[in-house]
């Protein structure tokens, strides 16, 4: 069933005209990585490269004459730096932004600062000795450029910039939370969160908005290995609930968060009347690994009907049939709205398929898991008979 009507903040959608070609401006200030990326996406029959720039100042200008669809940024450039490009860009001039950035822990802090600014999604930068792997990096390029050209892109939120204070009530609580000052206690009641392009911002708005004693918390979110650990530490600076990476055998405990890594699959399992985080490195599920799927199957499988599953904004399939499974199983299940979507892929599935029992705006799932939560906890306490559906 879908929740209330709200009004959502006006969205720039940057598909375009389904018969026109995407027009890509790339920006990086390596001539040799703007000629490969110009001939890969040339590759794609659907995809017009309209330009090239090598510097912030050079892509303004082009962008006001050539009128884009999707940019592809560098982080890193002389005159002005990415970041604080795209400040201006999504401040002034809103737009689908892939940013090209190094897979290391550094690329990944100023990735996520840009994910939090408004780009729809990144890209490594393409190795010298790309000709072994070509193809696919190549595929990988192409696929993104498109993703983002269907993405759905909104003027720049002052408060929620890098940097910006959490809100009030959040930054209070990881003000008061003294270390080994949350209960270790474990919980009977457990959400699943699932996102893929768009998801690193959107999980952050959902954590934020969850208070220090909310159930366990698992995510899968598709993210490179060397970015899952940052993130995991970006968004425990900023929430009540404490975040970590997740580990293999962990126990799943009241008010704390535990994010797939980047490289392995999250599964709940039971230990005696305990949950319990495992770790898979088996092959890819819809490509993805983590993948939404399997997370979700595995609380369908082991949650006891006891669980809450979100999914989040991103392209793709992954997480629909598991969140399926999950209702199925007797759990409760949300997914978030196409307004307040990045990618309406993921959650579009899982509502086609019948599997989101509510459908809600991006800021109405936290308080939403939170009621269904308590909800079953008082289901407990009365007789059967008198349960009602949950609010």
């Amino acid at each position: 069933m879908s929740g209330p009507a709200k009004t959502s903040p006006p969205r720039r959608p940057t598909t375009p005209d389904r018969h026109a070609r995407i027009r890509v401006l790339i920006v990086d200030d390596s001539a040799l990585v703007r000629r490969l990326l110009t001939e890969m996406l040339s590759a794609a029959a659907d995809i017009e490269v309209v330009g090239a720039a090598a510097d912030a100042h050079a892509a303004r200008e082009k962008i006001k004459q050539l009128n884009p669809d999707v940019l592809t940024l560098d982080v890193e450039m002389p005159r002005m730096d990415g970041i604080t490009f795209l400040r201006n860009l999504m401040r002034l001039r809103p737009m689908a932004v892939v940013m090209v950035s190094s897979l290391t822990e550094r690329g990944a802090d100023v990735t996520l600062d840009a994910l939090a600014l408004g780009a729809v999604d990144y890209l490594s930068k393409p190795k010298l000795d790309l000709a072994v792997t070509f193809t696919d990096y190549r595929d990988e390029l192409i696929e993104k450029i498109r993703t983002a050209a269907c993405a759905s892109v909104q003027a720049l939120d002052p408060s929620l910039v890098p940097g910006a204070p959490a809100p009030a009530h959040s930054a209070e609580a990881v003000r008061s939370r003294p270390a080994g000052s949350q209960p270790l206690r474990t919980t009977e009641r457990i959400i699943a969160i699932g996102a893929s392009t768009g998801g690193t911002e959107a999980i952050r708005q959902v954590l934020t908005r969850l208070p220090p004693d909310s159930p366990g918390v698992v995510i899968a979110q598709h993210i490179p290995k060397t970015f899952s650990s940052p993130f995991a530490r970006r968004l425990n600076d900023h929430c009540s609930v404490s975040v970590c990476e997740a580990e293999d055998g962990q126990h799943i405990l009241a008010g704390h968060v535990y994010i797939a890594p980047g490289d392995r699959h999250l599964l709940v399992v039971r230990d005696g009347t305990r949950y319990v985080c495992r770790l898979d490195d088996g092959e890819p599920v819809n490509r993805h690994k983590p993948s939404v799927d399997v997370l979700f199957r595995s609380v369908a499988r082991n949650g006891g009907g006891n669980a809450i599953g979100v999914l989040l904004t991103g392209m793709g399939k992954d997480g629909a049939r598991g969140l399926k499974e999950m209702l199925d199983a007797g759990n409760r299940t949300i997914a978030q709205d196409q307004a307040s979507s990045v990618v309406w892929g993921m959650p579009g599935e899982a509502v086609a398929l019948g599997a989101a029992q509510y459908v809600l705006p991006l800021d109405q799932i936290a308080p939403k898991a939170r009621a269904l939560a308590e909800a079953t906890d008082l289901a407990r306490t009365r007789p059967s008979a008198n349960a009602g559906e949950p609010g």
